[in-house]
């Protein structure tokens, strides 16, 4: 059962495939924002799947975060979510992205749960 209160850990090492200078999001040999929004997203999503019932699971409408300090190669960033407010489906997180020097990335995220089979089936329903 899903409750305001849970929490998620997500960590990684900055390597050269998540840097800005790779991806594309900027020139600098820094973790890119485009990394740093998916390890937001993957740690609140895996924060909530223990609590939800089988066939369900959930996917991301909104993304507000601030990406205000670098983190250079061989840093290991660490994403920390907790659900700050749920309305039916509606899940927000609030978010914070850290390295060992201090804080880099803060927002709000928030994620709806779906019935996976019925939203598949919408998605497939908008093939071309």
């Amino acid at each position: 059962m899903l409750s305001v209160g849970i929490k998620g850990e997500g960590r990684l090492t900055v390597t050269k495939d998540v840097l800005a200078s790779v991806v594309g999001s900027g020139t600098l040999p820094v973790f890119a924002t485009p990394a740093m929004a998916l390890l937001v997203e993957q740690t609140a999503c895996r924060s909530l799947m223990q609590h939800l019932d089988s066939g369900k699971g959930t996917v991301g409408v909104r993304l507000d975060i601030s990406h205000s300090a670098p983190s250079i190669e061989g840093a290991e960033v660490v994403c920390r979510t907790e659900v700050v407010e749920i309305d039916r489906t509606r899940v927000v997180f609030s978010v914070e992205v850290s390295d060992g020097a201090g804080q880099v990335g803060l927002g709000t995220h928030e994620r709806f749960v779906v019935d996976d089979e019925r939203f598949m089936k919408k998605a497939l329903e908008r093939r071309p």
